[in-house]
This record gives structure tokens, C-alpha cells and sequence, in this order.
């Protein structure tokens, strides 16, 4: 989408795609204000930064909510004033137009009021707001982005690309997708490198979806609901995250808190009751701590003798 935007606008400059998860803070740092030499080990001449050499274009910022605090107060004077201070420099210099696309899947209300994200940098970035759906809610782009993927997969593979049956696809269009695009040019890779007849048929599909929580139905316009059972197995058993296995299908109403208060229940009691290892056991990272625990609060799901 940032891609699409920076083309069809009259912008001149680059489009710079920085992921603010993949890179330390440090690099972080470099990456957008730039460093002088000498700064750090390893900077062994002068640099720029993309705030400065996309002077006329777009940056895209993916992944901004897991941005440091410190980062995030070093943007923000960037966003207010146009200010840029590279590594190991004294002096200022401004740099205004460039255009900043952010991005993210984190819940970033949420994170101001659990103090991980500062509240004045989330009003300057929320100016014009684009929310993309889950793939689950416009089902007649599957069919599309899938065609795009096997072509582009199988292109790259110098292979042709297979053809799916019509209840194979039909499956596919009733799938939740969690993992919205991204998984689902996963499997069309897999389909390109797994399969051999070319025809891709609802067995051939279920034995490559197995590891995507893919479920079998025969009515595939209605979702089945999974119970805790199912759900604690995907996370404990099979390492999938609370947020893909859990929070995606709960938002999405395809859970109850019922189904959500019998999940938590037999996490409690297989940690004894331990709320940090309870996220430990749900494959929720130590910083998602207090997302964790928020979420589960808010839904009266957090049982009331645990302390945070």
C-alpha cells in the first residue's frame, strides 16, 4: 500500500522501507538521522541518513509501534521541526519534505495508555489513517492474490503453475487467514514446491495447511469454532503465538470469552498460576507482557488473584 501510494503521487524521490522491528535501536538511529565517521565502530566514513537523502519521496516506516522510546522522542522532534542530528555530530540541519507513511499491527491505543508508546507522537503520525482489512473480511481478494502468488512463485522457480480444484479454492476462501497476505503467499509457495501433478486437489491443500491451523470442512461458508482444547494445543504443542492462535480469531468473533476463559483457565492451572509464565506458556514475549495482561483484563479473562 505504501508502495502504491508513493507511486501514483507526484513525489519525485525515493521510497525508502525501513523495518523498525529488525533493526537495534542503534542502527535504527543511523538508518534514519544518519552518522558522522568515527561514531561508532564500523563508521568509517561519513552517511547520510533517509530523513536527509529522501529529500522529494517516502519513507515507510513498518512495524513503528516497536519503536524505543527514545527513538520514538528523536521522530517526533523530527516530525515537529524537520530537525536531523546524525550520530556523533554536533551541529543541526532541517530537512522537510519528505513524506512519512507508518505502519503497524500492534494496537497502538493501547500502547499509550500501557505507556509504550508516546501519546504526542502517536497524534502527529495519525493524520490520515488507512486501516487495511484482514484478509478474512474482503474474501473476494483470495482468489486474485492467490493467482498473483502461485505465478509469481512458480516464475521464480521456473516451474508452471499448478491449477486448483474448485473445492481447494473454495476451502481457501473460507480459511480465517491470521497471517492475512503473508501466509497466504506461503502456502502458494509450498503449493508450487510441494506438488508435482500441477492440480492442486482439497487433499493435496489439507496436507500442506496442516502447520497453518488450516481445518478441514464440509461446509466451508461456516467456520468452525475451535475449543480451548484445540487452541492451547496450536500454542503449546505446535509454538504458534497468542496473538495469531488467540487475539486474531477473538477480534474477528470467531472466539467467546467463554472459549477465552476456558483457554486461560487450563494455562493457570498447568503454571500453577503464575501470570508470567502463563504468556511464557502462550508464546507471548516478555515485552508483550503487558499487552498480554491488558487484553485479557479488559475481557474479564485475567483471573482476580493474580497479581500483575
Amino acid at each position: 500500500m505504501a508502495r502504491l501510494i508513493h507511486e501514483r503521487s507526484a513525489r519525485t524521490g525515493p521510497l525508502a522501507t525501513i523495518n523498525c522491528a529488525g533493526l537495534s535501536e542503534s542502527l535504527l538511529e543511523s538508518e534514519l538521522f544518519g552518522h558522522v565517521r568515527g561514531s561508532f565502530t564500523g563508521a568509517h566514513r561519513d552517511r547520510r541518513g533517509w530523513l536527509d537523502r529522501a529529500q522529494d519521496g517516502t519513507i515507510f516506516l513498518d512495524e513503528v509501534g516497536e519503536m524505543s522510546l527514545r527513538m520514538q522522542a528523536m521522530l517526533l522532534r523530527y516530525v515537529e521541526s524537520g530537525e536531523i542530528q546524525r550520530v556523533g555530530s554536533d551541529s543541526v540541519h532541517t530537512s522537510t519534505n519528505v513524506r512519512l507513511i507508518a505502519a503497524t499491527n500492534r494496537n497502538l491505543e493501547e500502547r499509550v495508555a500501557d505507556g509504550q508508546f508516546r501519546e504526542d507522537l502517536y497524534f502527529r503520525l495519525n493524520v490520515i489513517r488507512i486501516e487495511i482489512p484482514p484478509l478474512r473480511e474482503r474474501p473476494e481478494d483470495i482468489a486474485p492474490l492467490l493467482v498473483h502468488f502461485l505465478q509469481t512463485c512458480s516464475g521464480a522457480h521456473g516451474v508452471a503453475p499448478p491449477m486448483l480444484e474448485d473445492q481447494a479454492l473454495d476451502a481457501l476462501i473460507s480459511y480465517s487467514w491470521p497471517g492475512n497476505a503473508r501466509e497466504l503467499s506461503n502456502v502458494a509457495e509450498r503449493l508450487v514446491l510441494r506438488n508435482r501433478s500441477r492440480v492442486i486437489s482439497l487433499a493435496d491443500l489439507t496436507a500442506v495447511m496442516a502447520t497453518s491451523g488450516f481445518v478441514r470442512t464440509s461446509a466451508p461458508e461456516v467456520p468452525r469454532r475451535l475449543n480451548a482444547d484445540a487452541l492451547y494445543d496450536q500454542m503449546v504443542q505446535a509454538g504458534e503465538s497468542f496473538w495469531t492462535v488467540v487475539y486474531s480469531r477473538f477480534t474477528s468473533h470467531d472466539l467467546t470469552r467463554d472459549d477465552l476463559r476456558a483457554l486461560v483457565a487450563r494455562g493457570i492451572a498447568q503454571t500453577g498460576g503464575d501470570s508470567r509464565e502463563l504468556a511464557a506458556l502462550f508464546n507471548a514475549s516478555p515485552h508483550e507482557y503487558r499487552r498480554f495482561r491488558t487484553f485479557l483484563t479488559r475481557h474479564g479473562c485475567w483471573p482476580p488473584d493474580q497479581r500483575p
